[in-house]
């Protein structure tokens, strides 16, 4: 697996916390793998009522978090594509409180949101794979920020190691 380092400059300062819990290695295919093995086996060991478990009111419940982290998967991974290939289209943001709340997870089994962010991060890393440094290094726009790809799919690690250190935090403790 190819070396990815994740970037250190030059990118909006939201994305700060989320890089910072990106390893400094540059194993970023083998720690998306990793980290995808560690979700699916924590959130398999729990019950249903853990699964629905809101920690206070208008929170999102486990199967809300692991399909907020499939559909976001999609959505940096696209914008990622799109600015890999060149294309400076300035890609529009996306409404996360929205996509939960029409997405019904609660009414779907755990194994099968599991399935779906399975299939969208094999794919994904198909897809990081395949880009050189010229491609990861391309910068473009999403929802009028400056991006390069290779903020994105480092973003696409920490993103979901942030929303596993909600779960142990504030779900699990």
């Amino acid at each position: 697996m190819q070396i990815i380092q994740k970037p250190e400059k030059g990118f909006p300062e939201f994305y700060r916390p989320y890089l910072d819990l990106v390893p400094n290695e540059g194993k970023l295919l083998e720690g998306l793998s990793n980290i995808m093995e560690e979700t699916e086996k924590l959130i398999l060991s729990l019950s249903e009522a853990q699964l629905l478990f809101r920690y206070a009111p208008g929170k999102w419940s486990l199967k809300d978090i692991v399909l907020h982290l499939a559909d976001c998967e999609r959505v940096i991974i696209y914008r990622a594509m799109r600015i890999a290939r060149a294309d400076d289209t300035n890609l529009p943001g996306f409404d996360e409180n929205l996509f939960v709340e029409t997405a019904r997870a609660d009414e779907r089994s755990i194994v099968q949101i599991l399935n779906e962010l399975k299939a969208y991060r094999s794919a994904s890393l198909l897809f990081i794979d395949s880009l050189d440094d010229a491609a990861l290094n391309r910068s473009g726009t999403a929802n009028n920020y400056p991006l390069t790809a290779r903020l994105l799919v480092n973003h696409l690690y920490g993103h979901h190691q942030h929303h596993l250190n909600i779960i142990r935090e504030r779900y699990l403790n």
